[in-house]
């Protein structure tokens, strides 16, 4: 029987605001749940993740944010990516990979790496040069970036809280593209 892989598609601004209070704020509260410094504490309370996703779609309508979500063929959302671009006038040739999220269930079938070619993909088909990102120093993440050829450009310790509250160090990464 052939296994069939999760569609990984652009939203939409109204797409995003559908999915905000189900599938994208599960999606947020499992990263948080599993330990994920991704701007959260624990326990985040689900209508506070529907409340970012539903402020994503706004950055999306306003042309600041994209989005992309890996969903299974019923429909499930199992993983998100967004590329935040720069607002200054010379930064416009640069965006940020931010909040690339698997649900802890769909690990390990290549979905962060399908996400990530695809937000790459239209940062540069759309004039983007250079992508950065942060992450936890010495999470699964870093595999999956170095991975795609993305290069470490420094530790800042103690950066930002796990979601126990710990201050932990964060590594900054940029890829160049084109």
């Amino acid at each position: 029987m052939e296994r069939r892989l999760d569609l990984v598609e652009r939203l939409d601004p109204d797409a995003v605001r559908a999915h905000a209070p189900a599938g994208l704020a599960a999606l947020l509260v499992d990263a948080v749940d599993g330990g994920a410094s991704v701007g959260f504490l624990a326990p985040l309370d689900a209508a506070e993740a529907a409340s970012w996703w539903s402020g994503v779609a706004e950055e999306a309508a306003r042309g600041v944010r994209d989005v992309w979500a890996a969903r299974t063929p019923d429909g499930r959302l199992t993983g998100v990516v967004t590329l935040v671009r720069a607002g200054t006038d010379n930064g416009r040739h640069r965006g940020e990979i931010a909040r690339l999220l698997v649900h802890s269930s769909a690990r390990g079938r290549g979905l962060g790496q399908r996400l990530l070619a695809a937000a790459e993909a239209h940062a540069a088909a759309t004039g983007l040069r250079l992508l950065v990102l942060d992450t936890q120093t010495g999470s699964p993440a870093e595999r999956l970036y170095r991975g795609a050829g993305w290069t470490a450009a420094g530790t800042i310790p103690d950066f930002a809280a796990d979601p126990a509250g710990t201050l932990r160090p964060t590594t900054l990464y940029y890829k160049r593209l084109g």
